[in-house]
């Protein structure tokens, strides 16, 4: 049961990495009215502090969301350990 927590957590973590990078490129185009910069669009020129830009706020969101999603798999394991033990 362990190993399904653990598998259960890295799928909440992929998920919400997904629900991230939406959202950053979502507020990126709604704040700079321009698309994110992912390097996928070669005809449209990027400068390099907007590139920079998205690079930080795009970690940083990428971070939390590593944490928050350890956190929970952590506690998730915890309260298994101790259900498990009352039984």
């Amino acid at each position: 049961m362990n190993l399904f927590i653990k598998l259960l957590g890295t799928g909440v973590s992929l998920l919400a990495g997904l629900a991230g990078t939406k959202l950053v490129n979502g507020i990126w185009e709604k704040t700079t009215g321009q698309k994110a910069p992912t390097g996928k669009n070669e005809d449209v020129p990027t400068s390099l502090r907007s590139a920079l830009t998205f690079a930080l706020i795009s970690a940083s969101v990428s971070a939390i969301i590593q944490v928050l999603a350890n956190r929970g798999t952590q506690r998730a394991i915890a309260r298994f350990a101790k259900s498990q033990d009352i039984v």
